[in-house]
């Protein structure tokens, strides 16, 4: 009944299964991937027929995660699956980025990858399984795609790199990378690095491409097995219009693209788009919307033809620089007055508005996910309004777009953040994109750096990114730096390179052609890193380094440490203690399961507040000490004084003036007065004793005895010695409750 074909590999001490025919027979490609106990299933199903009027490649890739993989139930109300957590929306990418480029030029019918994840074994992590099963897919389905392409995951542990790390293991690294190509070239480069040098990442990038290379042979030995018929595609006739709109507007479009303003620029391209569409003719009849399609290619291809031929002829660009020259960088700081810290970062026509938001354990996120819930201390938001391109559009929940971007710029800043133990704070930062023409995920990470700093948290070092462009003809290549939007738009390659005066923290490659080269990786490096020193050296105009204190609108936070047994009484029952203390100071309070106390508040005052109360209720006074206490209770014996916490003393009336004995304590205090006493020790039951008469009432400070006085008497009878033993000296601590 069932034609299945497998195929299985060690890869990186695991076995790596692929498997065909059982599941999902009525997809074009459907392929079980296993690595480990972790399985995900891949597949594969495209129109026959492109949409008449098609302009664009309509490729959707679909990556969930199913919580039964790990034995576990949805978080939420309604326990089912829902919208796609930040994790989902960034493996989508991770695996539509490198196969996107190899389908067959000029396919433009619907294809939808989806791939599920039915298996977790919390060891092995399912991105690069999932990428690896979607290229087998799409191997097998009979799509015009020019694949397959293999990933690998690479780690830096101990100073030695490490294939597809485990979970367990990536606390340890100092890298996480993953690398996607061919055969023969790097298709996707995405990592995480702690300041690593650019010989360091290059080597990392041909390490995962090169053990990648068994992977590509098991997809293709399934293929000899399994794949399917190639879909009958004969791509359009390319050139049918080509020379007509090459001699209609060559010179317009040579005009346009020597003009350095972005929307007089954008202006010019339509008036030339606009001329090709009314100046050549098309037949009417069954093949006028083809004929239409061809044309706006024909544009497209001239367009790039114009631009692209002039940079690699020339060396010059759009805007006039050369090849390694940035666009004029404005650093600006403390541009908002009541935001913890800000930053304005304006590079070009690109301009990032970034604000740095500080916060307590309260404000952490809790993500959930296969391996568990966890918290997450440092988030890096990105927005991109359509008014920063001169555009109307919609304004809703972040996209793919947004999620991705954000999180390179999360990537490049997170390894320079002081731990949590230097800087005990949440940290949020929000960038919103004002202006847009070139990456404004790099301005994002320029902006991210001078608004933390702005604020005050302490880290390492400044940070800076750059987006480097390839435009590549025949053999002839130029790399450049600090790429415009046309020149990602119209050119080959999208290399992100962020990180510090000690080397790089982020590295992002997207390849619209076919791979690049080890050789244009290390050009592209090499003159990433030029471009970096130059921006850190800008942005230090602006600030070099964070500022020695919080800004004045940012919580302050107390931590202090109390025993386990402890916690209880602090939270009290349903939360009741720590409400009242809330309540009464004013501050924040979190409390943690190892007796980390959290205090927070932007005044002062609060903060010692909500000490006094939990110190009073975690804490034992300590014999010798001067405490400021409020008599609460009055006997003929005494008064009783509540002078630590909830602790009462008992001051005998032997012990409440150094004048002659009172007959009743109401002579000399009376109820709800502050008192200064001394703690003299504790009766054989463990009473407190107080003494007010040895005290400065209006010091505080404790009345030198004469020598040859007599030690003091409470008045108490005790028939064996005291619990614990009197201390202090001359002149003991004080404390004020």
């Amino acid at each position: 009944m069932f034609d299945i074909h497998r195929v299985e590999i060690e890869w990186g001490g695991r076995k790596l299964k692929l498997e065909t025919g059982h599941m999902a027979r009525q997809a074009d490609g459907a392929v079980l991937a296993s690595y480990g106990d972790t399985s995900v299933l891949a597949t594969v199903v495209y129109a026959r027929q492109q949409k008449p009027g098609q302009d664009f490649f309509p490729l959707t890739v679909n990556y969930q995660e199913k919580t039964y993989a790990a034995g576990k139930f949805p978080g939420g109300f309604f326990k089912r699956e829902g919208r796609p957590t930040e994790k989902e929306t960034l493996i989508c990418r991770l695996i539509d980025r490198p196969i996107r480029p190899l389908f067959v030029e000029g396919f433009r019918n619907e294809v939808q990858v989806i791939i599920t994840v039915l298996s977790f074994d919390n060891e092995n992590d399912p991105d690069i399984v999932s990428l690896i099963a979607a290229s087998a897919a799409l191997t097998i389905s009979g799509v015009p795609f020019l694949g397959p392409i293999a990933a690998a995951k690479v780690g830096l542990i101990d100073g030695q790199m490490v294939l597809n790390p485990l979970i367990d293991e990536m606390a340890k690294t100092k890298l996480d990378l993953v690398v996607a190509g061919t055969n023969d070239a790097v298709m996707m480069v995405e990592s995480e690095a702690h300041e690593l040098s650019e010989t360091q990442m290059l080597e990392a990038v041909m390490f995962g491409h090169k053990h990648s290379q068994p992977v590509l042979q098991a997809i293709l030995k399934l293929a000899d097995a399994a794949a399917k018929e190639p879909f009958d595609f004969q791509p359009p006739e390319k050139d049918k219009f080509t020379a007509q709109v090459k001699s209609l507007i060559e010179d317009d479009l040579r005009a346009a693209f020597s003009t350095p303003e972005k929307q007089k620029r954008n202006d010019m391209v339509a008036k030339a788009k606009e001329k090709v569409m009314s100046g050549i003719a098309i037949a009417d009849g069954e093949g006028a919307a083809k004929d239409k399609q061809l044309l706006s290619g024909a544009f497209k291809a001239v367009e790039m033809d114009v631009m692209r031929g002039t940079v690699v002829k020339t060396g010059r660009r759009i805007d006039g620089r050369d090849l390694k020259t940035v666009r004029p960088i404005i650093s600006e700081v403390s541009i908002l007055p009541r935001t913890h810290g800000s930053a304005l970062f304006t590079r070009g026509e690109t301009q990032a508005l970034v604000v740095a938001t500080l916060g307590t354990g309260d404000d952490e996120q809790f993500i959930d996910g296969l391996e568990g819930t966890r918290k997450e201390r440092f988030l890096l938001h990105y927005n991109f309004p359509p008014f920063s391109v001169g555009e109307t559009g919609r304004i809703g929940s972040p996209g793919r777009r947004e999620i991705g971007h954000g999180k390179l710029a999360w990537r490049a800043v997170h390894p320079l953040l002081p731990s949590h133990e230097e800087f005990p704070y949440s940290i949020r930062i929000v960038s919103e994109i004002t202006e847009s023409n070139g990456s404004s995920s790099m301005a994002s990470v320029c902006g991210a750096s001078l608004a933390m700093m702005d604020a005050g948290i302490p880290m390492k070092r400044p940070v800076a990114g750059i987006a480097m462009g390839l435009i590549k003809e025949g053999n002839d290549y130029a790399v450049l730096s600090d790429i415009l939007g046309d020149e990602d738009h119209l050119g080959d390659m999208d290399f992100k390179v962020a990180g510090t005066s000690a080397g790089v923290t982020s590295l992002q490659m997207d390849i619209k052609i076919t791979g690049i080269t080890e050789e244009i990786m290390r050009i592209a490096l090499s003159q990433a890193q030029e471009g970096r020193m130059h921006i850190l050296g800008e942005m230090s105009k602006a600030l070099s380094g964070a500022r020695s204190e919080l800004g004045e609108n940012a919580p302050r936070i107390e931590t202090i440490k109390i025993p386990v047994d402890k916690i209880r009484e602090v939270i009290g029952s349903g939360g009741s203690v720590i409400r009242d203390i809330v309540a009464e100071s004013g501050a924040k309070i979190n409390v943690e399961d190892d007796g980390t106390v959290q205090i927070a508040s932007a005044n002062r005052e609060s903060i010692e507040k909500a000490l006094a109360r939990i110190r009073g209720i975690t804490m034992e006074p300590e014999v010798g000490t001067i405490y400021k206490g409020k008599v609460v209770k009055l006997m003929e014996f005494g008064a009783f004084v509540n002078f630590f916490g909830a602790k009462d003393g008992l001051v005998h009336v032997s012990q409440l003036t150094s004048t002659s004995r009172p007959n009743h304590p109401n002579e000399v205090v009376k109820e709800g007065q502050e008192v200064w006493v001394k703690l003299l020790g504790f009766d054989d039951r463990g009473k407190v004793r107080l003494s007010m008469k040895i005290i400065d009432q209006a010091t505080g400070l404790e009345i030198p005895r004469a020598e040859g006085d007599p030690p003091e008497d409470d008045g108490m009878r005790r028939d064996r010695p005291p619990r614990r033993e009197g201390g202090g000296g001359d002149r003991p601590r004080r404390r004020e409750r």
